[in-house]
Protein backbone atom coordinates (compact mmCIF):
# COMPACT_ATOMS: atom_id res chain seq x y z
CA UNK A 1 0.00 0.00 0.00
CA UNK A 2 0.94 3.05 -0.45
CA UNK A 3 3.05 5.28 2.42
CA UNK A 4 0.48 8.01 2.25
CA UNK A 5 -2.87 5.40 2.40
CA UNK A 6 -0.83 4.06 5.98
CA UNK A 7 -0.24 7.99 7.15
CA UNK A 8 -3.32 8.64 6.00
CA UNK A 9 -5.10 5.64 7.94
CA UNK A 10 -2.72 6.48 10.91
CA UNK A 11 -4.17 9.56 11.05
CA UNK A 12 -8.25 8.99 11.09
CA UNK A 13 -7.30 6.42 14.00
CA UNK A 14 -6.02 9.20 15.66
CA UNK A 15 -8.51 12.00 15.34
CA UNK A 16 -11.19 8.57 15.95
CA UNK A 17 -9.66 7.85 19.52
CA UNK A 18 -9.53 12.09 20.61
CA UNK A 19 -12.93 12.27 19.67
CA UNK A 20 -14.01 9.33 21.64
CA UNK A 21 -11.65 10.79 24.73
CA UNK A 22 -13.34 14.22 24.24
CA UNK A 23 -16.80 12.77 24.15
CA UNK A 24 -16.14 10.31 26.80
CA UNK A 25 -14.97 13.57 29.65
CA UNK A 26 -17.72 16.25 27.89
CA UNK A 27 -20.52 13.46 28.69
CA UNK A 28 -19.27 12.85 32.55
CA UNK A 29 -18.65 17.03 32.71
CA UNK A 30 -22.41 18.02 31.43
CA UNK A 31 -24.34 20.09 33.54
CA UNK A 32 -27.73 17.98 33.61
CA UNK A 33 -29.49 20.34 34.83
CA UNK A 34 -29.10 22.24 32.01
CA UNK A 35 -29.21 19.26 29.42
CA UNK A 36 -33.03 18.68 30.63
CA UNK A 37 -33.98 22.45 30.33
CA UNK A 38 -32.53 21.98 26.62
CA UNK A 39 -34.53 18.65 26.60
CA UNK A 40 -38.00 20.65 27.51
CA UNK A 41 -37.59 22.68 24.75
CA UNK A 42 -37.58 19.94 22.38
CA UNK A 43 -33.56 20.22 21.74
CA UNK A 44 -33.22 16.72 19.95
CA UNK A 45 -29.51 16.66 20.56
CA UNK A 46 -29.89 17.12 24.62
CA UNK A 47 -33.08 14.04 24.56
CA UNK A 48 -30.17 11.95 23.07
CA UNK A 49 -27.65 12.97 24.88
CA UNK A 50 -29.70 12.46 28.37
CA UNK A 51 -30.67 8.86 27.14
CA UNK A 52 -26.99 7.97 26.66
CA UNK A 53 -26.22 9.37 29.78
CA UNK A 54 -29.53 6.77 31.13
CA UNK A 55 -27.23 4.03 30.13
CA UNK A 56 -23.69 4.82 31.47
CA UNK A 57 -22.59 1.28 31.56
CA UNK A 58 -23.24 0.53 27.88
CA UNK A 59 -22.00 3.96 26.88
CA UNK A 60 -18.91 3.78 28.97
CA UNK A 61 -18.16 0.37 27.83
CA UNK A 62 -18.50 1.25 24.06
CA UNK A 63 -15.89 4.39 24.50
CA UNK A 64 -13.64 1.90 26.50
CA UNK A 65 -14.01 -0.42 23.84
CA UNK A 66 -13.49 1.64 20.86
CA UNK A 67 -10.46 3.69 22.50
CA UNK A 68 -9.09 0.50 22.85
CA UNK A 69 -9.41 -1.06 20.11
CA UNK A 70 -8.69 2.09 17.88
CA UNK A 71 -5.39 2.82 20.14
CA UNK A 72 -4.39 -0.38 19.69
CA UNK A 73 -4.79 -0.48 15.92
CA UNK A 74 -2.75 3.11 15.50
CA UNK A 75 -0.13 1.28 17.41
CA UNK A 76 0.55 -1.95 15.18
CA UNK A 77 0.09 0.23 11.75
CA UNK A 78 2.86 2.65 13.62
CA UNK A 79 4.84 -0.48 14.13
CA UNK A 80 3.92 -1.83 10.22
CA UNK A 81 5.09 1.48 8.53
CA UNK A 82 8.47 1.35 10.28
CA UNK A 83 8.71 -2.18 9.44
CA UNK A 84 7.98 -1.72 5.74
CA UNK A 85 10.77 0.51 5.72
CA UNK A 86 13.58 0.01 8.27
CA UNK A 87 12.90 -3.91 8.48
CA UNK A 88 12.79 -5.72 11.59
CA UNK A 89 14.78 -3.65 13.69
CA UNK A 90 14.35 -3.59 17.67
CA UNK A 91 16.09 0.03 17.83
CA UNK A 92 13.28 1.52 15.07
CA UNK A 93 10.25 -0.59 16.15
CA UNK A 94 10.58 0.61 19.61
CA UNK A 95 11.47 4.44 18.59
CA UNK A 96 7.84 3.51 16.23
CA UNK A 97 6.14 2.62 19.30
CA UNK A 98 7.14 5.15 21.95
CA UNK A 99 6.61 8.02 18.94
CA UNK A 100 3.06 6.44 18.37
CA UNK A 101 2.76 6.56 22.08
CA UNK A 102 3.43 9.82 22.61
CA UNK A 103 1.24 11.07 19.70
CA UNK A 104 -1.82 9.87 21.23
CA UNK A 105 -0.90 10.95 25.03
CA UNK A 106 -0.73 14.50 23.53
CA UNK A 107 -3.40 14.31 21.11
CA UNK A 108 -5.72 11.51 21.51
CA UNK A 109 -6.06 11.54 25.49
CA UNK A 110 -4.42 14.80 27.12
CA UNK A 111 -5.94 17.69 24.41
CA UNK A 112 -8.87 15.85 23.64
CA UNK A 113 -10.19 15.68 27.96
CA UNK A 114 -9.18 19.28 28.23
CA UNK A 115 -11.68 20.80 25.48
CA UNK A 116 -14.45 18.20 26.12
CA UNK A 117 -14.02 19.55 30.09
CA UNK A 118 -13.95 23.22 28.57
CA UNK A 119 -17.18 22.83 26.48
CA UNK A 120 -18.76 19.57 27.89
CA UNK A 121 -22.62 20.87 26.76
CA UNK A 122 -21.47 21.97 23.40
CA UNK A 123 -19.25 18.45 22.80
CA UNK A 124 -22.07 16.23 23.99
CA UNK A 125 -24.47 17.38 21.92
CA UNK A 126 -22.93 16.72 18.98
CA UNK A 127 -21.07 13.49 20.11
CA UNK A 128 -24.48 12.29 21.15
CA UNK A 129 -25.83 11.88 17.30
CA UNK A 130 -22.58 9.56 16.51
CA UNK A 131 -22.91 7.58 19.66
CA UNK A 132 -26.45 6.58 19.69
CA UNK A 133 -25.79 4.54 16.58
CA UNK A 134 -22.75 3.38 17.34
CA UNK A 135 -24.12 1.65 20.73
CA UNK A 136 -27.08 -0.22 18.42
CA UNK A 137 -24.08 -1.62 16.16
CA UNK A 138 -22.00 -2.26 19.46
CA UNK A 139 -24.60 -3.80 21.44
CA UNK A 140 -23.91 -7.74 21.13
CA UNK A 141 -20.18 -6.57 21.72
CA UNK A 142 -20.98 -4.25 24.69
CA UNK A 143 -23.14 -7.30 26.20
CA UNK A 144 -20.66 -9.76 25.31
CA UNK A 145 -17.83 -7.80 27.83
CA UNK A 146 -20.64 -6.48 30.48
CA UNK A 147 -21.04 -9.91 31.28
CA UNK A 148 -17.53 -10.45 32.41
CA UNK A 149 -17.95 -7.19 34.03
CA UNK A 150 -20.54 -8.41 35.84
CA UNK A 151 -19.64 -11.31 36.91
CA UNK A 152 -16.46 -9.27 38.51
CA UNK A 153 -18.23 -6.94 40.04
CA UNK A 154 -20.36 -9.83 41.77
CA UNK A 155 -17.06 -11.39 42.84
CA UNK A 156 -16.09 -8.24 44.32
CA UNK A 157 -19.47 -7.67 46.10
CA UNK A 158 -20.01 -4.18 43.86
CA UNK A 159 -23.04 -3.64 43.05
CA UNK A 160 -24.10 -1.05 39.42
CA UNK A 161 -25.34 1.72 39.15
CA UNK A 162 -29.15 0.84 38.27
CA UNK A 163 -30.25 2.18 34.55
CA UNK A 164 -32.08 6.02 35.23
CA UNK A 165 -31.22 6.34 38.82
CA UNK A 166 -31.10 9.75 39.59
CA UNK A 167 -28.51 10.84 42.38
CA UNK A 168 -30.19 12.89 44.76
CA UNK A 169 -28.76 16.46 45.71
CA UNK A 170 -28.27 17.40 49.23
CA UNK A 171 -29.37 20.97 50.59
CA UNK A 172 -25.46 21.61 50.29
CA UNK A 173 -25.17 21.05 46.91
CA UNK A 174 -28.50 22.82 45.93
CA UNK A 175 -27.04 25.93 47.94
CA UNK A 176 -23.51 25.22 45.55
CA UNK A 177 -25.65 24.98 42.51
CA UNK A 178 -27.53 28.32 43.23
CA UNK A 179 -24.37 30.39 44.54
CA UNK A 180 -22.56 29.19 41.31
CA UNK A 181 -25.61 30.00 39.24
CA UNK A 182 -23.32 33.00 38.12
CA UNK A 183 -25.21 35.23 35.73
CA UNK A 184 -28.13 32.82 35.33
CA UNK A 185 -29.75 33.60 37.96
CA UNK A 186 -30.19 37.54 38.79
CA UNK A 187 -29.07 38.60 42.68
CA UNK A 188 -32.51 39.11 43.93
CA UNK A 189 -33.59 35.58 42.97
CA UNK A 190 -30.23 33.98 44.16
CA UNK A 191 -30.59 36.01 47.74
CA UNK A 192 -34.43 34.58 47.75
CA UNK A 193 -33.57 31.18 46.78
CA UNK A 194 -30.25 31.12 49.66
CA UNK A 195 -32.87 32.57 52.15
CA UNK A 196 -34.86 29.72 51.70
CA UNK A 197 -32.50 27.19 52.91
CA UNK A 198 -32.07 28.86 55.90
CA UNK A 199 -35.86 28.68 57.02
CA UNK A 200 -35.23 25.24 58.46
CA UNK A 201 -31.93 26.35 60.22
CA UNK A 202 -33.60 29.34 62.29
CA UNK A 203 -36.38 29.48 64.69
CA UNK A 204 -39.20 31.90 65.07
CA UNK A 205 -37.68 33.28 68.11
CA UNK A 206 -34.86 34.45 65.87
CA UNK A 207 -37.23 36.68 63.58
CA UNK A 208 -40.25 37.14 66.39
CA UNK A 209 -40.76 41.01 67.39
CA UNK A 210 -40.20 40.21 71.51
CA UNK A 211 -42.57 40.74 73.99
CA UNK A 212 -41.65 44.30 75.30
CA UNK A 213 -41.81 45.52 71.45
CA UNK A 214 -45.37 43.77 71.05
CA UNK A 215 -47.91 46.40 70.36
CA UNK A 216 -51.04 44.89 72.28
CA UNK A 217 -54.54 46.27 73.59
CA UNK A 218 -55.13 46.15 77.40
CA UNK A 219 -58.65 45.54 77.89
CA UNK A 220 -58.28 46.48 81.99
CA UNK A 221 -57.14 50.09 81.09
CA UNK A 222 -60.33 52.90 80.74
CA UNK A 223 -62.09 52.56 77.13
CA UNK A 224 -60.87 55.83 76.30
CA UNK A 225 -57.50 54.85 76.79
CA UNK A 226 -58.56 51.49 74.24
CA UNK A 227 -60.06 54.11 71.71
CA UNK A 228 -57.06 56.46 71.33
CA UNK A 229 -54.96 53.22 71.19
CA UNK A 230 -56.83 51.94 68.30
CA UNK A 231 -57.37 55.02 66.13
CA UNK A 232 -53.23 55.66 66.58
CA UNK A 233 -52.21 51.51 66.20
CA UNK A 234 -49.89 50.74 62.99
CA UNK A 235 -50.77 47.39 62.87
CA UNK A 236 -54.35 45.30 61.24
CA UNK A 237 -54.38 43.09 64.70
CA UNK A 238 -53.74 42.84 67.94
CA UNK A 239 -53.61 40.77 70.52
CA UNK A 240 -55.46 41.73 73.01
CA UNK A 241 -54.69 40.92 77.59
CA UNK A 242 -56.48 41.83 80.61
CA UNK A 243 -54.48 43.21 83.22
CA UNK A 244 -50.91 41.40 82.44
CA UNK A 245 -49.62 40.50 78.66
CA UNK A 246 -49.62 36.55 79.86
CA UNK A 247 -53.47 36.55 80.00
CA UNK A 248 -54.08 37.14 76.15
CA UNK A 249 -57.39 36.76 75.71
CA UNK A 250 -57.82 36.46 71.97
CA UNK A 251 -56.53 38.42 68.51
CA UNK A 252 -58.55 41.82 67.90
CA UNK A 253 -59.05 42.72 63.98
CA UNK A 254 -58.34 46.22 64.33
CA UNK A 255 -60.42 47.50 60.94
CA UNK A 256 -63.46 45.62 62.73
CA UNK A 257 -62.27 47.69 65.96
CA UNK A 258 -62.88 50.92 64.16
CA UNK A 259 -65.71 50.32 62.41
CA UNK A 260 -66.80 49.91 66.17
CA UNK A 261 -65.57 53.23 67.00
CA UNK A 262 -67.77 54.95 64.47
CA UNK A 263 -71.30 53.01 65.18
CA UNK A 264 -71.40 52.38 68.96
CA UNK A 265 -71.58 55.81 71.43
CA UNK A 266 -71.71 54.03 74.56
CA UNK A 267 -69.05 51.77 73.98
CA UNK A 268 -67.85 49.17 77.05
CA UNK A 269 -65.25 45.89 76.81
CA UNK A 270 -67.99 43.72 76.22
CA UNK A 271 -68.01 44.72 72.73
CA UNK A 272 -64.41 44.67 72.05
CA UNK A 273 -64.47 41.11 73.69
CA UNK A 274 -67.32 39.95 71.44
CA UNK A 275 -65.14 40.42 68.21
CA UNK A 276 -62.36 38.30 69.75
CA UNK A 277 -60.78 36.02 67.72
CA UNK A 278 -58.99 32.72 69.93
CA UNK A 279 -55.05 33.21 69.59
CA UNK A 280 -53.05 30.89 67.42
CA UNK A 281 -49.98 29.94 69.96
CA UNK A 282 -46.65 28.48 68.77
CA UNK A 283 -43.85 26.96 70.65
CA UNK A 284 -40.90 29.05 70.90
CA UNK A 285 -38.31 26.42 69.76
CA UNK A 286 -40.52 25.89 66.09
CA UNK A 287 -38.61 26.22 63.10
CA UNK A 288 -39.35 28.97 60.44
CA UNK A 289 -39.52 26.66 57.89
CA UNK A 290 -42.17 24.30 59.66
CA UNK A 291 -44.11 27.70 60.75
CA UNK A 292 -44.77 28.79 57.27
CA UNK A 293 -46.79 25.31 56.66
CA UNK A 294 -48.44 25.47 59.77
CA UNK A 295 -49.52 28.90 58.94
CA UNK A 296 -50.80 27.83 55.16
CA UNK A 297 -52.65 24.57 57.20
CA UNK A 298 -54.37 26.56 59.52
CA UNK A 299 -55.47 30.03 57.53
CA UNK A 300 -53.38 31.92 60.37
CA UNK A 301 -51.23 34.93 59.58
CA UNK A 302 -49.96 36.49 63.29
CA UNK A 303 -49.16 33.99 66.34
CA UNK A 304 -47.85 34.22 69.75
CA UNK A 305 -44.99 32.71 70.88
CA UNK A 306 -44.72 30.88 74.06
CA UNK A 307 -41.91 29.04 76.44
CA UNK A 308 -42.33 25.87 78.02
CA UNK A 309 -44.05 27.51 80.95
CA UNK A 310 -46.84 29.56 78.66
CA UNK A 311 -45.55 32.51 79.53
CA UNK A 312 -45.30 35.14 76.06
CA UNK A 313 -42.08 35.67 74.33
CA UNK A 314 -43.03 37.35 71.45
CA UNK A 315 -45.03 37.44 68.46
CA UNK A 316 -44.55 36.44 64.78
CA UNK A 317 -46.84 37.11 61.69
CA UNK A 318 -46.75 35.41 58.46
CA UNK A 319 -45.41 38.31 56.80
CA UNK A 320 -42.07 38.30 59.16
CA UNK A 321 -41.28 34.73 57.46
CA UNK A 322 -42.05 36.39 54.18
CA UNK A 323 -39.55 38.74 54.83
CA UNK A 324 -37.28 36.45 55.60
CA UNK A 325 -37.22 35.34 52.71
CA UNK A 326 -37.19 38.23 50.48
CA UNK A 327 -36.50 40.67 52.53
CA UNK A 328 -38.05 44.25 54.16
CA UNK A 329 -40.89 45.64 52.08
CA UNK A 330 -43.60 46.35 54.89
CA UNK A 331 -43.78 49.44 56.81
CA UNK A 332 -43.16 48.52 60.42
CA UNK A 333 -44.06 50.85 63.60
CA UNK A 334 -41.27 54.05 64.16
CA UNK A 335 -39.14 52.51 66.48
CA UNK A 336 -39.32 49.13 66.08
CA UNK A 337 -35.69 47.13 66.04
CA UNK A 338 -36.29 45.07 62.88
CA UNK A 339 -37.71 47.96 60.67
CA UNK A 340 -34.63 50.48 61.66
CA UNK A 341 -32.00 51.13 59.28
CA UNK A 342 -28.19 51.25 59.88
CA UNK A 343 -25.13 50.86 58.04
CA UNK A 344 -21.44 51.58 58.65
CA UNK A 345 -20.48 55.45 57.91
CA UNK A 346 -17.66 57.17 56.28
CA UNK A 347 -15.42 56.27 59.59
CA UNK A 348 -16.04 52.63 59.76
CA UNK A 349 -18.70 53.14 62.81
CA UNK A 350 -22.40 52.30 63.44
CA UNK A 351 -25.29 53.44 65.99
CA UNK A 352 -27.41 50.05 66.87
CA UNK A 353 -29.84 49.57 69.28
CA UNK A 354 -29.63 47.12 71.66
CA UNK A 355 -32.72 45.43 70.63
CA UNK A 356 -31.71 44.94 67.00
CA UNK A 357 -31.84 41.49 66.46
CA UNK A 358 -27.95 39.87 65.65
CA UNK A 359 -29.21 38.37 62.85
CA UNK A 360 -30.30 41.61 61.32
CA UNK A 361 -26.64 43.17 62.17
CA UNK A 362 -24.88 40.12 60.40
CA UNK A 363 -26.76 40.90 57.62
CA UNK A 364 -26.44 44.70 57.35
CA UNK A 365 -23.01 44.61 57.96
CA UNK A 366 -21.37 41.92 57.19
CA UNK A 367 -20.51 40.93 60.62
CA UNK A 368 -20.27 37.20 62.33
CA UNK A 369 -21.64 37.66 65.70
CA UNK A 370 -22.77 34.60 66.98
CA UNK A 371 -26.37 32.88 66.96
CA UNK A 372 -26.50 30.19 68.92
CA UNK A 373 -26.53 32.24 72.38
CA UNK A 374 -28.69 35.76 72.83
CA UNK A 375 -31.08 36.74 69.78
CA UNK A 376 -30.02 40.44 70.16
CA UNK A 377 -27.23 43.06 70.94
CA UNK A 378 -28.28 44.06 74.45
CA UNK A 379 -28.43 40.18 74.99
CA UNK A 380 -24.69 39.47 73.57
CA UNK A 381 -23.22 41.95 75.56
CA UNK A 382 -24.94 41.48 78.94
CA UNK A 383 -23.92 37.80 78.47
CA UNK A 384 -20.37 38.90 77.93
CA UNK A 385 -19.86 41.32 80.52
CA UNK A 386 -22.09 39.62 82.94
CA UNK A 387 -23.67 42.52 84.34
CA UNK A 388 -25.80 45.73 83.25
CA UNK A 389 -22.59 48.63 83.06
CA UNK A 390 -23.47 51.52 84.79
CA UNK A 391 -21.45 53.72 82.52
CA UNK A 392 -19.71 53.38 79.03
CA UNK A 393 -17.63 50.88 78.62
CA UNK A 394 -16.56 49.27 75.03
CA UNK A 395 -15.11 45.41 74.57
CA UNK A 396 -14.01 43.68 71.61
CA UNK A 397 -16.13 40.90 70.20
CA UNK A 398 -14.15 38.99 67.39
CA UNK A 399 -13.32 41.18 65.24
CA UNK A 400 -15.41 44.01 66.17
CA UNK A 401 -14.97 46.68 68.98
CA UNK A 402 -18.35 47.51 70.67
CA UNK A 403 -19.18 50.69 73.17
CA UNK A 404 -22.12 51.17 75.33
CA UNK A 405 -23.50 54.12 74.66
CA UNK A 406 -26.66 54.05 76.56
CA UNK A 407 -28.21 52.08 79.37
CA UNK A 408 -31.74 52.38 80.35
CA UNK A 409 -34.25 50.29 82.30
CA UNK A 410 -31.33 47.70 82.64
CA UNK A 411 -31.31 47.28 78.76
CA UNK A 412 -28.10 49.03 76.52
CA UNK A 413 -30.28 50.80 74.69
CA UNK A 414 -27.81 51.80 71.97
CA UNK A 415 -24.08 50.77 71.49
CA UNK A 416 -21.29 51.82 68.58
CA UNK A 417 -19.70 49.05 66.58
CA UNK A 418 -16.40 49.85 65.20
CA UNK A 419 -15.23 47.44 62.31
CA UNK A 420 -11.65 45.93 62.15
CA UNK A 421 -10.81 48.45 58.89
CA UNK A 422 -11.42 51.83 60.70
CA UNK A 423 -9.73 50.60 63.97
CA UNK A 424 -6.67 49.87 61.56
CA UNK A 425 -6.71 53.35 59.24
CA UNK A 426 -7.74 55.40 62.25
Amino acid sequence: MPLWVLVAALVFLILCSAFFAMAETALMSANKYRLRGLAKRGHRGAITTLWLLERTDQLLSLILIANTLINAMATALATAIAILFFGYQDTVIAIAISSVAFVLIIFAEITPKFVGARYPETISLVASVFLKPLMALGKPLIWFVNLFVSLLLKIIHARPAEPGHAQRVSPEELRAIVLEGGNFIPQKHKSILLNLFDLETISVDDIMTPRAQIEALNLAVPVEDIKHQLTTCYHNKLPVYEGEINQILGILHVRHAVALLNEEEDLTVAHFRELLTPPYYIPQDTDVFTQLQYFQENKERLGIIVDEYGEVQGLVTLDDIIEEMIGEFTTTMPGAARGDSFGWDARGECLVEGAAPLRDINKKLNLHFPLDGPKTLNGLLLEQLQEIPDAPIALRIGDVIVEVIQVKNQAIKVAKLVRPAARRFA
